[in-house]
């Protein structure tokens, strides 16, 4: 793992990069393009990005609209607001009719760039996830980004929403890797317990697995970028292998990718397993390592949760 560039950056490079081989791609910016990294396509494709100003329902109409046409159109907004305040134009003019628009939810989860718990999102999974016709992705990585949006553009024919996170990170996955959509990944091999994780927070479960093995813990990682449609065989597997399941995800743990494996266990092959996440509370504004240490979503309490289950 190396450190790697900012997915908002992976963001807006490969929507210039998509732009130059597809006619059909357009960006619609909700007044954030400096922070989304929109701005990358506003300065090299200007033709191609339309600044909506802070009218995110409108936005949301517009790209409805274009979707209609034949266009598929990136909406470009923190995931606070397209999860949030343009929801229900998203639901009936997109998602019901089943538009192929792509919803970007930047500045996901708590490492936002000390904006505070009016800006920090941890409830866009579970919102997105219960609505029918949508897709939800939320890459590891800055590759994972850029090969998320290929696929979102020519594998899908229907809304997605695609979770981004703000800072940069480490990068887990090199150019040879193959996102397909609704499938999980493994990243590590073990049969003592299965870290499940998804977008940033995966990274933190291979740190995590490290930890473990300096004990002589063998974790089994399973990464899962599609929270829906949802790998079931992929995590049902993990359990089997090992017979305790731990998830981690910067997000609540109800109705995210925690309540997502739990239901998925519970209907097909009930395991002992710890949801690491947010625990039904707001955030507040501190470095990220002042956040993810004291909501408990660092690498070490990844661990402390696997040790749990073994004993």
């Amino acid at each position: 793992m190396t450190t790697t560039k900012a997915q908002r950056v992976a963001f807006g490079e490969t929507l210039v990069e998509l732009i130059d081989q597809d006619p059909r791609i357009l960006v619609l910016d909700g007044d954030l393009a400096n922070s989304t990294r929109a701005d990358i396509v506003a300065n090299a494709r200007p033709e191609r990005f339309f600044e909506m100003g802070i009218a995110e329902q409108n936005m949301a109409g517009v790209a409805a609209g274009l979707a209609t046409l034949g266009f598929i159109p990136f909406i470009s907004t923190f995931a606070a607001f397209s999860a949030k305040r343009d929801l229900d134009q998203i639901r009936v003019v997109i998602a019901q009719p089943g538009l192929h628009v792509i919803i970007t939810g930047a500045y996901s989860g708590i490492l936002t760039g000390k904006t505070g718990k009016t800006h920090q999102s941890v409830e866009d999974i579970t919102i997105f996830r219960a609505m029918p016709n949508m897709t939800v992705v939320a890459p590891a990585d800055d590759v994972e980004v850029r090969k998320a949006m290929h696929a979102l553009v020519y594998d899908l024919n229907g809304p997605a929403y695609l979770r981004l996170t703000r800072d940069p990170y480490k990068t887990i996955f090199d150019d040879s890797y193959h996102f397909q959509i609704g499938k999980g990944v493994v990243l590590a091999d073990g049969e003592d317990v299965a870290l499940i994780g998804t977008g940033e927070q995966t990274v933190r479960c291979l740190e995590a697995a490290d930890l473990l093995a300096a004990e002589g813990i063998r974790a089994y990682v399973l990464h899962l970028p599609t929270i829906k449609p949802l790998d079931e065989e992929a995590i049902i597997y993990a359990a089997r292998r090992t017979g305790r399941v731990v998830t981690a995800e910067d997000h609540t743990i109800l109705g995210g990718l925690g309540g997502a494996v739990a239901e998925t266990l519970g209907e097909h092959y009930p395991t002992p397993m710890k949801r690491v996440g947010w625990r039904d509370v707001y955030g507040e504004s501190a470095d990220n390592n002042a956040l993810l240490e004291k909501y408990g979503l660092t690498p070490r309490h990844i661990a402390e949760a696997a040790k749990a289950l073994l004993k």
